[in-house]
């Protein structure tokens, strides 16, 4: 690429553990230099300059797109209190407006919000279309209303960065108020008395660090601090309980918890600690008021149990009892508590599902397990995603879920919990006549390297995919192909629905996410085998899946993409090193290839509380010469085992310029290092420079986007 972008190397030694690595391209990390926002503008000239040809693809995709999408629209209204609360989006309009409507009589049938046409007393409680004003970007982090319905908090970020202004808005006509907080982070509660609200702050480096507390109409000067925690690999976070009894404060690094807690109707009280941290026993907590008058602790903990039981005490005190049992391989993620019955969150053949607990009696002293009697959610499809959705009533019958397949569309419900049955509320509009009799999914299983057995998820049109009698997936020939990956901080990448993806599928692409270990998808011990020491194994799951879809005839490496972002990102560096010609091209979407430098950099954001994630190679030889052996920046191939010369997939790799968890320059030098290696190699750089983490705001920008990146996949599997 001669007419690529190029930067002036300077030598930056690194010496950690007796070696010393040479940065030619450290400087770019200045953010305020103009040398860098220059390079930055350039690099983002070369791609519109270098993929103009795929203008027209990419209007093609953007249109089709746009035309599935219902763009004048609402949710499923969520009772809470005496309000219907639901949202709007209008033709034209980039953000989402939030709104409220009165409850007509009992409330007991959830309304049908016509899009046109207004609820009776329908009030706005936020558009974010006004709220944007003359920024270029917007991000409502906080959206919180007081109890008594007649105050929201609303924090905004116009930059990307996560820092939100809140500010306390008047619901009911009242006297608007100056309240401003600054530097919230994302957590945060009201008390009973709908005067007092509990929230986050940050320090330096990006990590909330405290909880305050404001009391509304005075200065946040006058705001107290509740709770601190020093240790800078501790998080904490703030919230309500859902009966409404206390305020929890959590804090947690990657391994350990602690919380403590102080009653919703006398916030001025200092928190009282429930259990102390104690290393590698992570927990969650629930406040059940059950029925009958009893209160009780809930508690999901992984301590005597790797995938996490269920343990009850009474509020008051007392000896932990368990009430569910670990089962191994089906994770427990959470529990959520009404007031007769629980709702668990777990994982099911490798699927989020939600299990019913019915509770009729309240919860005594004799119980024992819990699981006869209960129940799990299941949807139409396998493998489908079965989630807990806004469920804001305390004591009800009735279970807000979600679910979705790559097949299905997003589908709101409600379950009576009494017998199970689904009432389909809503079903996400797919305009155009979609029908998902027209496609096909299913699940692979591709050994690794060690025999463990590795899902993939895989969607297609029908006729590109084979079903057999039993069910098992075959390929009708070798198809363009695009394999999704994460595999990091036990999160699971589950299967869903979508409807930009259809530009995919209906252009002959088949799309697979591997769900590879280091993510949660089949248990803690599977997030457990891709970290720290064992990282590596997440990259050669994902090497082991490529080559198998290649060897099965399912595309090949000519037809065969690639796509990750942020720790996905890191995955498509490493892979990338591990088997350069596996891919024809690459996503790398804020990706974090700079992994080794930036976890040697204490005073940036995330590094500490990182550090139980990857290691801590300051401190540590071996992970260390762990991070040394995979970090993508500092793997890059100039020649193969055999002399020549080693030739990367296409790489288009993005960055967001007020990025506060990968920063901007990692992308940025790794693209320019990509084309030292070689100057065949091919690789572009778009920055958002106005945006952070999750790139631009607006939903027309986002699909705008995703069209240029699968114009760019499109193009680079089809046409070669």
């Amino acid at each position: 690429m001669s007419n690529a972008p190029h930067a002036p190397q300077r030598s930056h030694p690194i010496t950690r553990h007796g070696e010393t690595r040479i940065d030619p391209y450290y400087w770019l990390m200045d953010r305020e230099s103009e040398e860098v926002l220059s390079h930055l503008r350039a690099e983002n000239e070369f791609v519109e300059s270098e993929l103009g040809h795929l203008n027209t693809l990419q209007d093609e995709i953007y249109n089709d797109m746009k035309s599935r999408i219902e763009e004048t629209d609402t949710s499923v209204p969520v009772r809470r209190s005496d309000w219907w609360h639901f949202g709007r989006t209008r033709e034209g309009a980039s953000y989402g407006i939030v709104c409220r409507a009165p409850v007509q009589g009992d409330g007991a049938v959830t309304p049908v919000v016509d899009p046109l046409t207004k609820l009776p007393g329908e009030q706005v409680v936020l558009d974010e279309n006004e709220e944007i004003g003359d920024h270029d970007f917007l991000s409502v982090g906080v959206l919180s209303i007081s109890p008594d319905d007649a105050w929201v908090a609303v924090g905004v970020d116009f930059e990307g960065n996560e820092r939100h202004t809140v500010t306390i808005r008047p619901l009911n006509d009242q006297t608007p108020l100056d309240d401003e907080l600054l530097d919230v982070y994302y957590s945060c509660a009201w008390a009973s008395d709908s005067r007092h609200f509990f929230y986050t702050r940050v320090d330096d480096a990006m990590r909330p660090w405290q909880v305050w507390r404001h009391e509304i109409n005075t200065s946040g000067l006058l705001d107290v601090l509740v709770f601190e925690e020093s240790d800078a690999q501790y998080s904490v976070g703030v919230e309500r309980s859902r009966d409404g009894a206390v305020i929890l404060i959590s804090t947690s690094s990657s391994t350990t918890s602690e919380i403590h807690f102080l009653p919703a109707d006398n916030p001025t009280t200092l928190p009282v600690l429930v259990e102390a941290r104690r290393l590698g026993i992570e927990y969650g907590l629930e406040h059940y008021s059950a029925a009958d008058g009893s209160n009780w602790w809930l508690k999901v903990t992984n301590e005597n149990a790797t995938d996490f039981r269920l343990c009850a005490r009474p509020s008051g005190g007392g000896e932990w009892r368990e009430l569910v049992a670990e089962r191994p391989g089906n994770r427990l993620d959470g529990v959520d508590a009404f007031a007769t019955f629980l709702a668990l969150s777990e994982r099911v053949d490798g699927c989020a599902a939600v299990r019913i607990i019915p509770l009729p009696r309240g919860l005594h002293e004799s119980d024992s397990s819990l699981l006869e009697g209960s129940y799990v959610i299941k949807a139409d499809v396998d493998p489908s995603t079965v989630v807990l959705g806004a469920n804001a009533v305390y004591d009800t019958t009735r279970l807000r879920i979600s679910l979705t397949s790559m097949i299905t569309p997003s589908t709101v419900a409600d379950v009576n919990v009494t017998t199970g049955d689904l009432t389909i509320l809503k079903q996400q509009i797919v305009r155009g006549g979609y029908n998902a009799e027209n496609y096909v999914t299913g699940r692979l299983w591709v050994g690794a390297s060690d025999g463990q057995q590795i899902p993939v998820t895989l969607v297609g049109r029908r006729g590109l995919i084979n079903v057999s009698d039993d069910g098992t997936l075959h390929p009708q020939a070798p198809t363009p192909f695009l394999l999704y990956g994460y595999g990091s901080y036990e999160a699971s990448m589950d299967p869903y629905f979508s409807s930009l993806r259809l530009s995919l599928l209906d252009r002959g692409v088949i799309f697979a996410i591997a769900h590879i270990r280091g993510g949660g998808e089949m248990g803690r011990s599977w997030y457990e085998m891709g970290k720290l020491a064992q990282k590596p194994t997440t990259f050669s799951d994902f090497v082991a899946v490529g080559r198998s879809l290649v060897a099965q005839g399912w595309t090949t490496s000519d037809q065969f993409a690639a796509r990750g972002g942020s720790a996905g990102g890191l995955l498509m560096g490493a892979v990338m090193n591990l088997d350069p010609e596996l891919f024809t091209c690459v996503v790398a979407e804020v990706p974090f290839v700079d992994a080794l430098t930036t976890m040697l950099d204490a005073s940036l954001p995330l590094t500490i509380g990182e550090w139980e994630e990857w290691g801590n190679p300051d401190a540590s030889p071996q992970a260390y010469r762990t991070m040394r052996s995979y970090s993508p920046y500092d793997n890059i191939r100039k020649l193969n085992p055999d002399g020549s010369a080693c030739r990367y997939p296409h790489v288009f790799a993005t960055g967001g310029l007020n990025d506060s968890r990968v920063g901007f320059w990692e992308p940025a030098k790794w693209v320019l290092a990509l084309r030292d290696a070689n100057a065949e190699n091919i690789a572009y750089l778009k920055t958002e420079m106005g945006a952070g983490h999750g790139g631009p705001s607006g939903r027309y920008d986002s699909w705008k986007d995703e069209a240029q990146v699968l114009a760019f996949v499109v193009d680079e599997i089809t046409t070669r």
